[in-house]
């Protein structure tokens, strides 16, 4: 890089985008946000479980869409209509959990890194918002992109997806509508995403430098293709 494509580059807005499961923590977290929420709230609902195999079933023979398959299990294990000031104390307590035991230190490292670097930090994840904001509040992190639930005028949680599921390329549309609304201009940014799965491969393609972290087999492969860098966060 020369000195004036240089000088260009540093006058740019830096963003970086982190993609959240298996990125930046170890496992994923809607499953595990479920189940936090059941056994801290109501253990009754365990009797629920062994419906839980005929949404997976609906999904695998295409009947669902991966939407419609959270939101049932949401359903199933969470009820439809939780108050919102109820579960924010045990949001708040699941997202310690996965900061403390289920993040990959070399993630939040990175993060760091971007922030010190005057970067924005976009947390773009297809979790429900309902939860990911916690986490992205404690990582700092500038906005959230996620999975909106709707929330009704008594401040009930119902198992209804606001939009599309954020997942795939439907990330790329969301993140169109964050650089819109921050009158962000894209000419004028430098983008830097991080994923793990071949998943984000719209994201990961939609920005300036694309990294692939502790990869899936698959998207290591692409990465490859791409001849994008290859971290390993383990």
């Amino acid at each position: 890089m020369g000195p004036l494509e240089r000088q260009s580059r540093d006058a740019m807005h830096k963003i970086s985008l982190y993609d959240m499961d298996r990125t930046i923590t170890v496992r994923g977290t809607y499953t595990p946000f479920l189940f936090h929420l059941l056994f801290a709230r109501a253990p009754w609902r365990l009797i629920f479980l062994p419906l839980l195999p005929f949404g997976f079933i609906g999904y695998g023979l295409k009947l669902i869409s991966r939407g419609r398959l959270k939101t049932f299990n949401q359903r199933m294990l969470m009820g439809s209509g939780p108050k919102l000031a109820d579960l924010q104390p045990h949001i708040e307590r699941f997202a310690e959990h996965v900061l403390r035991s289920n993040r990959h230190q070399k993630a939040l490292d990175q993060i760091e890194t971007d922030r010190a670097a005057g970067r924005t930090l976009v947390l773009v994840t297809a979790s429900y918002e309902l939860y990911a904001e916690a986490i992205a509040r404690r990582l700092g992190f500038d906005h959230l992109i996620g999975t909106e639930l709707e929330v009704d005028d008594e401040g009930r949680v119902r198992p209804r997806i606001i939009g599309e599921n954020c997942y795939d390329d439907a990330k790329i549309g969301r993140i169109e509508a964050l650089f819109a609304a921050q009158a962000w201009q894209r000419s004028a940014s430098h983008v830097r995403a991080y994923s793990d799965h071949v998943s984000d491969q719209a994201m990961l393609e939609f920005a300036d430098e694309a990294i692939a972290t502790t990869p899936t087999p698959k998207m290591r492969r692409l990465a490859e293709q791409r001849g994008w860098p290859i971290v390993d966060w383990r």
